[in-house]
């Protein structure tokens, strides 16, 4: 392969060999132009890592926010990984190079109360049924945006409550469906305007729906049914986890559900745990030190 275009060719492998979304490939083009544009002239191939420290201490100085660093840096690695491996370059430049640390902000959650009330539509409105259909598989089964995007009435087996999805990296699970939400689904399939399409959401002309249809309906519905937070596809993927955690204690189970590569990344769920206990400590023990 040819090293005259280090990052067109990574593109190529992320596309074609790892089959990335287009929100992947469009997250590690826009870091990688960047790097690009940062370089000038210069060969990517032939950057060290003071280099690579001098590119993330001048994105830094844009005032670029520690997460976006992060990510910066990360597709860089990823880029120089690759380069490595292909034997591009003998040393990867990434090595010991490091981005500021970026506080972990808690995803916010909907308490049960407020899932409810928010998933308690009435299906005699203009496609009632499948919103009701939408939000309950949400809630459900804390599906990903593209993954409901994508869900075809082929993957769904509504008698035994599973749907197989194909989540990040090509990866299938099978994941469990309530039931609330196989009734729900069970009523709306049996329309004729579900009936129509391969997709159980389908768009315009029966086509797979957007990720942005989707997340503007949600809010639209949020609105109606007087839930208050900032409703979005990934805060009800976020509110199934915190509650399947809540009631479980099984990390694992929630990582295989939430279809999770690294358990580090579920772990944020135990820290959303403990914040409502420390709440319910807090206003319940006579020893507690509580805020006025």
């Amino acid at each position: 392969m040819s090293t005259a275009h280090p990052v067109a060719d990574f593109l190529t492998h992320l596309a074609v060999e790892r089959q990335a979304s287009a929100h992947t490939l469009d997250a590690y083009r826009r870091d990688l132009a960047a790097l690009s544009q940062w370089a000038g002239d210069r060969d990517l191939l032939t950057l060290c890592g003071d280099d690579l420290r001098a590119f993330i201490a001048s994105e830094h100085r844009r005032k670029l926010s520690a997460k976006t660093l992060q990510r910066r840096l990360s597709a860089c690695r990823s880029l120089y990984r690759w380069q490595l491996k292909h034997g591009h370059i003998h040393s990867d430049p990434c090595a010991g190079v490091r981005a500021p640390k970026a506080a972990r902000n808690l995803p916010q959650v909907l308490d049960v109360d407020e899932a409810v009330q928010l998933v308690a539509l009435p299906t005699d409105a203009p496609l009632g049924l499948r919103d009701r259909a939408l939000l309950e598989l949400f809630y459900s089964s804390g599906l990903r945006l593209s993954e409901v995007c994508g869900l075809r009435w082929q993957d769904l087996d509504i008698a035994q409550g599973l749907v197989t999805v194909l989540g990040k990296g090509s990866k299938q699970r099978i994941v469990p469906v309530g039931s609330h939400a196989r009734a729900a689904l069970r009523d709306w399939q049996q329309t004729a305007h579900a009936a129509q399409t391969a997709f159980v959401f389908p768009g315009r002309a029966g086509k797979q729906i957007s990720a942005r249809a989707i997340q503007l309906r949600i809010k639209q519905l949020a609105s109606r049914q007087g839930v208050l937070k900032r409703i979005h596809p990934h805060l009800l993927r976020h509110s199934f986890a915190s509650h399947v955690l809540e009631s479980s204690g099984d990390l694992r189970g929630v990582q295989e559900l939430l279809g999770h590569a690294d358990i580090s990344t579920t772990q944020i769920y135990t820290h959303l745990d403990f914040q409502h206990l420390a709440k319910v400590y807090d206003a319940a023990h006579p020893r507690a030190r509580r805020k006025r």
